[in-house]
């Protein structure tokens, strides 16, 4: 989703999300559902769950948590009696005692977790012994490759393939699909044999199926050779099932960049005035039955390499035809794309299956036309994959991004799998849920609000992919109850707690704790409070996304009308002004640059459709874009106020200072 940090002007502090990774848009909450009502812009927090930092510390033993329901993690913010070896809990208030290996607990010796400075911290998992190291599991990366392209583009695939394969580690799996109007399974564990497995494009495969063929179902676990393979390797058997189509790249590069020089273009005669026959839904539903038999809660990703429209079976956007036109936005608008539903359906249940697997898919499509990256949307965000978008497989746009995936170092993404977040709360707080690259596990809870946002009604949501740059949303509903109301004097402070669990990018299982607190304000006089508190950078990216959210799943919604009546409100309830005089309108610096955020926001592509394909808005809303907006202060429509000698731009947009003006006239009568 859109991250609009930055746009309109304005820098932002220097690293203000410091280790926790965590930004919110007020910082100090109201107490009362009404008084949040009247905020305008969501109570919500940004968060990046594994957002690196040197200061991190990372500790070798299990973390010590809260007695279930509550299960919060011990942390900076829980009272200690280090004489009774007791700790209370922030979020439930839950007296617990320490266990018998905290017994040295003391004033002066103190476990890390109790620093006050370590707010955010790692706990290293993957055995009892906390002297043992963590067992590291081999990522996997099995690449689907579209061969229904010209010679030049299936040229350049294969460089990037062959570069790709280079920088893998020497312990991540590898496999490999090509298809085109078949599925082509290849089989890696014997180099002196090459073996296909083919499948048809023009139905759907159940898993159970794909099983089936791949020799990978229950009763074949050692058939087709796998004893053999086992012997000659020193492997046991049910290894040498995987190692058949999954093999560790120091072992398979030679055999790939062999099957790299012999992969041709897919065969099938395309006659003229009609598109290639590409099978790209079943390409990926055999991707992901193969993942499901031989990596099952392992870290995966299906790397994609699509070059155009899928026009056969499952997934398909689209009929051979030529005369047919990929669908529009108008198409969508007026319920006139006739394979665009059951695409989306087909992909809702590849998504299920692939994060119950807890694997990712990425789609890298590289063509003229649209391929059905919006009918994918849905499987790249739900497991947290990329998209990228190009012309061509030798664009620089491709060949960068592709390599980024595989790079270490400095520039490395920080690739994580398989991971899950947990969220708790102080009492009175709610959780509506989360926009971002997740989907919720339905585990639901005295947290759960019930106005749901994105993902919602569950305190737990799976991150089958997730890098170091991966942002999430979280919405906040304020629900105080009558007894937390006659419980006495009020406690000031609010608790947030974010577990995150995942396996690093070294194959490391990792649980990450970040707790944080808030200040809550009372009455109704609290105005000066809340705008000394509000985070006008994090306020436009949530304000983006809710904005994406309502555009994809309400029917005619419109999102600029919706965009500039919130900003009205907001500016109405925060400003300072004399009613009907417009001049004496002013904002509080905190204020201050939200409108042009707004303003750009409501001209981007976010938000504005036109000129765009379906599958460019999905891309755009999906892989997040900081964008450098021209302000048309000089226009054919405004030549009178124009600035002399400066270039006019032919546009019908307002600028900024006409858009402001407005705004200050519609604020001061409201």
């Amino acid at each position: 989703m859109a991250d609009m940090t930055g746009v309109g002007g304005g820098a932002p502090a220097a690293d203000p999300e410091g280790v926790d990774g965590v930004r919110m848009t007020w910082n100090n909450w109201p107490r009362t559902k009404v008084e949040a009502s009247k905020c305008v812009v969501p109570i919500a927090a940004a968060i990046s769950p594994i957002r690196p930092s040197p200061d991190l510390p990372v500790l070798p033993y299990p973390a010590l948590r809260c007695k279930p329901p509550c299960s919060a993690v011990l942390n900076p913010f829980c009272r200690v009696d280090f004489a009774a070896k007791i700790w209370i809990c922030p979020f439930c208030l839950f007296r617990n005692h320490f266990p018998h290996h905290y017994a040295g607990i003391s004033e002066i010796n103190v476990p890390g977790e109790l620093y006050p400075q370590y707010t955010t911290i790692e706990y290293a998992l993957g055995g009892a012994d906390p002297a043992a190291a963590p067992v590291a599991a081999s990522p996997v990366f099995l690449f689907v490759l579209d061969t229904c392209v010209i010679e030049e583009e299936l040229e350049f695939v294969k460089s990037a393939l062959r570069r790709a394969i280079g920088l893998l580690p020497d312990n991540a799996m590898v496999g490999m699909i090509s298809y085109g109007t078949q599925v082509h399974v290849h089989e890696l564990g014997f180099s002196d044999l090459s073996k296909i497995y083919v499948f048809r494009g023009s139905k759907e495969i159940s898993k159970e199926q794909i099983l089936d063929q791949l020799g990978l179902s229950s009763g074949q676990r050692m058939a087709r050779g796998a004893p053999a393979y086992a012997a000659a390797n020193g492997l046991n058997p049910a290894a040498s099932t995987v190692n058949r189509f999954l093999l560790p790249a120091s072992d398979c590069e030679y055999t790939l960049n062999v099957l790299l020089d012999e992969l041709q273009r897919d065969p099938w005669p395309v006659d003229a005035g009609t598109r290639a026959l590409r099978c790209t839904g079943v390409a990926l539903s055999v991707a992901a039955g193969l993942l499901g038999a031989c990596s099952p809660g392992t870290g995966s990703r299906i790397i994609a390499l699509v070059g155009g429209p899928c026009t056969v079976g499952p997934g398909m956007i689209v009929s051979k035809d030529l005369s047919e036109p990929v669908r529009s936005h108008k198409d969508l608008d007026k319920d006139a794309a006739p394979h665009f539903h059951k695409a989306v359906k087909f992909y809702e249940g590849l998504a299920k299956q692939l994060v119950n697997q807890g694997h990712v898919l990425d789609v890298f499509a590289s063509a003229l036309d649209q391929v059905g990256v919006a009918e994918m949307k849905v499987a790249v965000e739900r497991t947290g994959g990329f998209v990228v978008l190009a012309e061509s497989f030798g664009h620089p746009v491709f060949k960068d991004s592709f390599k980024r995936i595989f790079e270490d170092g400095e520039h490395s993404l920080g690739l994580s799998f398989n991971g899950t977040l947990d969220i708790t709360c102080s009492k009175d707080i709610k959780i509506q849920g989360i926009i971002g690259p997740c989907t919720s596990l339905e585990k639901k809870g005295a947290f759960c609000a019930d106005t749901i946002v994105g993902q919602g009604n569950t305190t737990s949501w799976k991150l089958c992919g997730l890098d170091k740059t991966t942002c999430l949303t979280v919405f906040f509903d304020i629900s105080p109850s009558e007894r937390s109301n006659q419980s006495g004097l009020p406690n000031p402070q609010l608790y947030l707690q974010f577990q995150t669990t995942y396996q690093n990018s070294e194959g490391q299982m990792r649980l990450r704790v970040t707790t944080v607190t808030r200040k809550w304000v009372e009455g109704a006089d609290n105005k000066q409070e809340l705008v000394e508190g509000f985070d006008q950078e994090t306020a436009a990216v949530v304000m983006a996304r809710y904005a994406s959210l309502k555009m994809e799943t309400e029917e005619e919604f419109d999102a600029t009308r919706w965009l500039d009546r919130s900003l009205i409100r907001l500016c109405s309830r925060f400003g300072d002004y004399r009613k009907d005089d417009p001049a004496s309108f002013s904002l509080h610096p905190s204020f201050s640059i939200f409108p042009q955020f707004m303003f750009n926001l409501r001209r981007s592509q976010f938000v504005q459709v036109f000129n765009n394909s379906p599958d460019e808005t999905a891309y755009f809303r999906l892989a997040r874009f900081l964008l450098a907006k021209l302000n048309p202060s000089a226009t054919h429509n405004s030549a009178h106020d124009g600035v002399p000698g400066s270039d006019v731009i032919f546009t019908d947009d307002v600028s900024l200072q006409v858009f402001f003006e407005h705004l200050q006239k519609l604020v001061v009568q409201s």
